[in-house]
């Protein structure tokens, strides 16, 4: 779909725009009308609530974790709009692929479930608790125990015979990546942690939130500057890094490291922390006051999934800044600025086939482009952009902050929830007595077999 996309947008640029975005920044009226129009854009992707689809699920070529991602982006755009449109649809797609354990481990994901797949839905979960996004009936999975449920098998995964700790990429031995460990999936391990720890006040949380830290720091992969690395193979002990710096890996431990900042009641040292990556984030990932994708957005490379993490570094943004509240003064405005130039690009008319929202308001993908419309439209474009502008309605000290188990939160936990990893990994059978003669018989006629063509062969 997305190399037609790019044709379809040169075609719209050809054709001109038939109508565009219009954002009054000063105005939340007119920020949440253009962040409805976007939505409508974005959920026109959407296919898993017609009849005969999965709940949940994108269609080709989008993977499921980005499913997660949108859900999560649909929760806090309630949150911060107040509108319900889409809240029937986020609820049947949460629960439905949460999967038969409630642990978002659903069986047609494994042939390709990431360590770092599985924390997006959680993450989106973890958010609908702190929101207090409507809680699902009575008897069906709750978001703080799905959440926990994600946590518990995280720990399960902690592999301290390589690297010295950290989680693999992959879940699965026979998924590709199985043998790297990367800075997104440790980044949602510690990601959770420090945001459960915030929400329930338990220690536990927390300390796996420091040990995640400390290991991603000893290995390298944020070193002494704060540039947070992607990650490295184990057959090496993770020395040789993957130096790629991707938005969302700054993003997920920026928020992190606020929650902690927050659950610590203003601890220096994860002040220092969040200090350091806000301004390596900021130095690093903008250019003029707008968001890049360093690796890959100059070289038109960047992939599907690439393509919509700056949204989460505008969501992971703003959260830091109200969870410590230092940053805002720093963050917020980038927000905006990004926000802005999101909008201008926001101005794309591909054909109906590519994009069927309201024409002139596909969302491209290199906001430093503004109005110039990049020809580029999908889902990681418009959920980008939608994140950018919902996220400009947090006012400095004015809007309500995320809740916890202590201050209005509602959703039901339960810290046993989870599987132990016996209990899902894949296991070879033993083998019976009969078996092992049949295979005696097939080995013998093989050998026989092998025999007896060498035979003729040599005889020739």
């Amino acid at each position: 779909m997305r190399l037609s996309l790019r044709a379809a947008g040169l075609v719209s640029l050809l054709a001109g725009v038939t109508s565009a975005l219009q954002v009054d920044f000063t105005s939340e009226d007119s920020v949440k009308d253009a962040a409805s129009t976007v939505a409508f854009g974005l959920l026109k992707y959407y296919t898993g609530n017609n009849t005969g689809d999965v709940p949940g699920n994108l269609p080709d070529p989008y993977f499921w974790w980005e499913a997660g991602a949108m859900f999560g982006t649909l929760i806090d755009y309630w949150f911060y709009t107040g509108d319900e449109t889409y809240n029937d649809v986020t609820m049947q797609a949460m629960q439905h692929q949460a999967g038969e354990d409630a642990d978002y481990m659903p069986q047609n994901q494994t042939r390709t479930l990431g360590n770092d797949d599985q924390g997006f839905w959680a993450m989106a979960a973890m958010s609908a608790a702190e929101n207090n996004f409507p809680n699902p009936p009575e008897g069906q999975p709750q978001w703080l125990a799905l959440v926990q449920a994600v946590f518990n098998e995280y720990v399960t995964r902690w592999d301290a015979e390589t690297c010295g700790g950290g989680m693999r990429w992959q879940v699965f031995t026979f998924n590709n990546g199985f043998n790297y460990k990367n800075s997104i999936s440790n980044g949602c391990f510690f990601n959770i942690a420090s945001r459960l720890a915030r929400y329930t006040g338990n220690q536990t949380y927390a300390d796996w939130a420091e040990k995640v830290w400390d290991w991603m720091t000893e290995v390298k992969f944020i070193d002494d500057d704060f540039n947070i690395y992607d990650g490295a193979g184990v057959d090496q002990n993770c020395v040789n890094i993957n130096r790629a710096q991707w938005t969302y890996n700054a993003g997920i431990f920026l928020q992190g490291t606020a929650m902690m900042y927050n659950f610590t009641g203003g601890n220096d040292t994860w002040k220092q922390r969040v200090d350091g990556l806000a301004k390596r984030t900021t130095e690093y990932f903008f250019d003029d006051g707008i968001v890049v994708e360093r690796p890959c957005e100059s070289f038109n490379l960047c992939d599907n999934d690439q393509q919509s993490f700056k949204g989460y570094l505008m969501r992971w943004m703003t959260s830091a800044s109200q969870m410590a509240p230092f940053t805002f003064d720093t963050l917020m405005p980038l927000v905006k600025s990004s926000a802005t130039a999101a909008a201008q690009q926001c101005s794309g008319s591909p054909p109906a086939n590519a994009f069927k929202g309201q024409p002139g308001t596909a969302c491209g993908f290199k906001w430093t482009q503004k109005a110039n419309f990049d020809g580029l439209a999908g889902v990681g474009e418009q959920m980008s952009a939608l994140s950018a502008l919902q996220y400009t309605l947090v006012q400095k000290q004015a809007t309500k902050a995320p809740v916890t188990a202590d201050t209005g939160g509602t959703s039901v936990g339960n810290p046993d929830a989870g599987r132990p990893m016996e209990a899902y990994m894949p296991v070879v059978a033993e083998i019976t007595m009969g078996e092992k003669v049949a295979a005696g018989f097939l080995t013998t006629a093989i050998a026989f077999s092998v025999a007896g063509m060498s035979f003729f062969v040599m005889k020739e």
